[in-house]
């Protein structure tokens, strides 16, 4: 008994002196950070890593060749659970708004975050907006009281102006809205890292891009078509908050990742929390994976491969038979959580709205891509000529034939064009181990 109780005290004074204030102790100990635990983004849903055989599962009808069958490994990533909708896009349009706002016309010193007490002032000089502030008083409200009409007099630049108000009305210049981001090209740093006449500025991508979506695409993108209610009403009206946003070009939807991993950051940063791997528009190969839902060998999200169930309704929404649009319950897009999720819960990932990927197009992708994380990418340069500037576009609209709705089915369109039947939606890296792997 005494040497059980010898035995204990040892181990409590072992305990006792690891857990003391001495430091590592000359020990290889690692450098103290906050702990870390995979947590689910807001609107996302997680994909789990796996192999599968990526391309044509049908006969390929128009005889491309251009989604030839490959094995290939996805990484786990967590997908938004449904398109990004426009009550979604304008809270971006809203923030380059606001900001231009105060920056460039209010220029009010109560919108400015201000140091702490004791604290230096910014090396930089530069002024940040306090948002806080700007969401209990918002700079483009309609508010009564003092100094109400001077920052009305002040905002006025940002309307319309002469010949272009209709009935005199305050009506929001949209050229104004641009985002101005910088984002490193990393495939670039890597190709020249051996390369001593590079600097680091040679890998950062420097964008300006205006942010408000083509509402004319409506009328664009069809002739003889009379969709000036959807012109004027489908990005603003209330009716269609929950709709998908179209009209925006790949460089928009880049733009909006760019904003979307700042906008989080930020909140984590001022909570001293860790950030989560930047927001970005899926790969080809990442769309196609998430789209099978799990499933094997299928042509559809759903599986087919018949595009209705069993009682003869149709599961997406798209272009059946000889053109009879509202068929599938549509005559346009639909709400983003219309029809039935595919087996990873992800909503209309054939159907509604084509989506943007990353990926660059080239007829022979599958050809040259690694077989893990595949994905072929290039930034093209305003100089370049329109066939470099294609992106992969997948998933198929409500404007489409069945055939654009396969799993496989690849199409592109121009990185600087918007149409009426494109959105997007966004993914993030998953952060450490697959989940499903407990080890």
């Amino acid at each position: 008994m005494k040497q059980i109780y010898f035995l204990i005290a040892v181990l409590a004074c072992g305990i006792l002196s690891g857990c003391s204030k001495g430091g590592d102790r000359g020990e290889l100990t690692g450098v103290p950070q906050r702990s870390f635990r995979a947590e689910v983004p807001y609107g996302m849903v997680y994909i789990p890593g796996g192999s599968f055989l990526m391309g044509q599962t049908d006969q390929d009808v128009t005889f491309a060749q251009i989604a030839q069958t490959k094995q290939v490994t996805v990484p786990p990533f967590f997908m938004d659970q449904t398109a990004i909708t426009n009550s979604e896009y304008r809270q971006f349009v809203n923030w380059v708004r606001d900001s231009i706002a105060i920056t460039n016309y209010v220029n009010d010193p109560k919108y400015y975050m201000t140091a702490q007490k004791g604290a230096a002032p910014s090396p930089s000089g530069k002024k940040y907006i306090n948002w806080a502030y700007v969401k209990k008083y918002p700079v483009m409200s309609a508010r009564k009281g003092a100094g109400a009409a001077a920052a009305a007099a002040k905002l006025q630049g940002m309307y319309y102006q002469g010949d272009d108000r209709v009935f005199d009305r305050n009506e929001l210049d949209v050229r104004l809205l641009k985002y101005n981001y910088a984002v490193q090209v990393l495939r670039n740093a890597a190709n020249y890292k051996d390369d001593k006449t590079k600097k680091r500025s040679d890998f950062i991508l420097r964008d300006t891009v205006p942010v408000y979506p083509d509402t004319l695409v409506w009328l664009s993108d069809f002739s003889y078509a009379a969709n000036e209610p959807m012109t004027e009403s489908y990005f603003t009206h209330p009716a269609y908050r929950n709709y998908p946003v179209v009209g925006v070009t790949w460089r928009q939807a880049r733009a909006f990742t760019v904003w979307r991993t700042r906008y989080n950051d930020a909140y984590k940063e001022s909570r001293h929390l860790p950030t989560r791997s930047p927001y970005r528009l899926p790969t080809e190969a990442e769309f196609e994976y998430a789209a099978r839902g799990g499933r094997i060998g299928t042509d559809y999200p759903w599986g087919g491969p018949y595009i209705k169930n069993a009682k003869g309704c149709l599961l997406a929404n798209f272009k059946p038979g000889r053109g009879n649009y509202t068929d599938d319950g549509g005559a346009y897009t639909v709400n983003v959580k219309s029809y039935f999720p595919n087996d990873y819960g992800l909503y209309n990932m054939a159907g509604n709205v084509a989506e943007w990927t990353s990926s660059a197009f080239d007829e022979s992708a599958s050809t040259f891509v690694h077989d893990l994380a595949p994905t072929f990418d290039y930034e093209a340069k305003p100089s370049d000529p329109p066939v470099l500037k294609r992106k992969v576009v997948r998933g198929g609209s409500w404007k489409d034939i069945g055939y654009f709705l396969q799993n496989s089915t690849r199409t592109f369109e121009y990185q600087d064009t918007a149409k009426s039947y494109i959105g997007f939606r966004c993914v993030t890296h998953y952060l450490g181990r697959d989940i499903k792997d407990k080890r």
